[in-house]
């Protein structure tokens, strides 16, 4: 293998290995992607560019403050922000559908900071086939 197909295959893995990631966290109030999720975002991004077929489905979540309907138009906020960085690395808008569940599926039930820190963040989720 040359120098340049290991260096190819090395940014592959990495790759693969982001794309299992699938959660983007948001700090309180802000629908602000952080750079520290470029290169996850580059890696779905990259997957479906290469699988135009593949549909994914971005999912906002918020924490349990605010109101209903505030946290519903955040989180919609949020996920539509992920859309969007992804769309821009090169993946098709269709490809994406965008849901905001506000507070609705919390990933921690607590009512505590480290709770909510958890429940404020997108999931990226490839349906299964």
């Amino acid at each position: 293998m040359t120098p340049e197909q290991q260096a190819e295959e090395q940014l592959r893995q990495k790759y693969e290995a982001l794309r299992q990631e699938q959660v983007i966290y948001f700090d309180f109030d802000k629908a602000t992607v952080e750079s520290k999720y470029a290169d996850l975002l580059r890696a779905h991004a990259e997957f479906l560019v290469k699988n135009p077929s593949v549909k994914v489905l971005i999912e906002g979540h918020a924490d349990e403050r605010g109101t209903r309907e505030y946290n519903v138009a955040l989180s919609e906020k949020r996920a539509k922000s992920v859309q969007n960085l992804i769309s821009l690395q090169g993946a098709n808008g269709n490809q994406s559908e965008v849901v905001g569940f506000g507070e609705e599926k919390p990933a921690s039930m607590g009512h505590d900071d480290q709770s909510w820190q958890l429940n404020r963040r997108v999931e990226i989720v490839y349906p299964a086939h």
